[in-house]
């Protein structure tokens, strides 16, 4: 008698056939109308507005109200971020940030790139305002912050380019500087050659520096940051970065880099 397949276990066809809009949403660099997500999902305007209307209310989709663009929304970030925290580079980062930080008592977070950016992943050290300010699931500006500005340096311009172009934008609006990617251009050079990124202008009287931890492939893996109340921290800020550089490499070998 031949050996049967495997038994297909039966599934909820309409969440199957809603997923469609999720996929489409995360593959996408942009907010898109309801129009061009139907066409991507292979589905009808009024068919898609009623699953986008559903995944609003559970958090997996949100709308923005100036345009009525669909992008994905809290809940979906949430589970990515608990997706991202089970990746080996992220887990293996856990041990290495808990010890930096007791040993500078400052306090230590581990970024990644993720759909928005630069975002904050694991945070450990003392308690403060700092990490009440800044938290897991916090997503980094990219031309401001010591985190955002150490991505900008090595990750390839590809993934950053479109979400640095709407972001310089906005400090145009806002009269944030920088407002021109040429004006970052120096800085991002000086972070390349120094080998990591520093900050006390983001947060008024809050100093952070970024290391790059690199993966087996020698391509940037995630960023170690740390930071503290600017008059305290730069006291010790020379130990802090030495201590941080040795940490950042000790990842970046555990994660099969060769680092320098």
């Amino acid at each position: 008698m031949a050996r049967k397949g495997p038994r297909l276990q039966q599934g909820i066809q309409s969440i199957e056939v809603g997923n469609e809009l999720l996929v489409v949403l995360a593959a996408a660099s942009r907010p898109l109308t309801l129009k061009d997500l139907a066409a991507s999902a292979r589905m009808s305007a009024p068919k898609a507005h009623r699953y986008l209307v559903s995944y609003m209310r559970l958090g997996l989709v949100e709308q923005e109200a100036d345009t009525g663009r669909y992008g994905l929304g809290e809940f979906a970030l949430r589970l990515g971020l608990a997706a991202l925290g089970r990746l080996d580079s992220v887990t293996a980062a856990a041990s290495v940030m808990r010890d930096l930080a007791d040993e500078i008592d400052q306090t230590v977070a581990v970024a990644i790139w993720a759909n928005h950016g630069a975002t904050f992943v694991r945070w450990a050290g003392v308690d403060s305002p700092v990490s009440a300010t800044l938290r897991v699931g916090s997503v980094m500006p990219l031309s401001r912050s010591a985190t955002g500005l150490l991505f900008l340096a090595f990750l390839p311009e590809r993934r950053w380019s479109a979400l640095l172009k709407g972001e310089l934008a906005n400090n145009v609006r806002q009269r944030f500087a920088p407002q021109s990617q040429a004006e970052l251009e120096p800085t991002l050079e000086r972070i390349r050659r120094q080998g990591y990124s520093r900050t006390s202008e983001f947060i008024p009287g809050i100093t952070g520096i970024a290391a790059p931890v690199f993966g087996f492939d020698n391509t940037l893996a995630l960023a170690l940051v740390t930071l503290g109340y600017s008059v305290g921290f730069e006291a010790e800020e020379a130990k802090i970065r030495a201590a941080l550089h040795r940490s950042a490499t000790q990842l970046s070998r555990r994660l099969g880099a060769d680092p320098a």
